[in-house]
């Protein structure tokens, strides 16, 4: 089993910060390729951020400049530090873990956490 739990969501002005944090546990051997999606009311789920092993990160032009992800391997963890929040950031945000158990590699996503920034 591996669970991916988020936090660090919440109501903030725009123009406001946020930081996302997310934890992988579980029995695993090597965590891949790590992401932050979010999915806005009646929208479909869309990539934001993704980071590799190594530290490779990509973005969705709509945060690049804002948003910045990064991973503390030693803690299986996965933060999305967000700037300058815009009211089209608001969304649950989910994280995203490629995970190698004992069997083979597979996508695990968290339960989601709510950001909501206020115009």
């Amino acid at each position: 089993q591996v669970h991916l739990v988020e936090s660090g969501g919440g109501l903030v002005q725009a123009g406001g910060s946020l930081r996302l944090s997310c934890v992988v546990s579980g029995s695993f051997t090597i965590i891949g390729t790590m992401g932050w999606y979010r999915q806005a009311p009646g929208k479909q789920r869309d990539l934001v951020a993704t980071i590799t092993m190594l530290g490779s990160t990509t973005y969705v032009d709509s945060v690049k400049g804002r948003f910045t992800i990064s991973r503390d391997n030693a803690k299986n963890t996965v933060y999305l530090q967000m700037n300058s929040l815009k009211a089209e950031d608001t969304a649950v945000y989910y994280c995203n873990s490629r995970v190698r158990t004992a069997a083979s590699w597979s996508d695990y996503w968290g339960q989601g956490t709510q950001v909501t920034v206020s115009s």
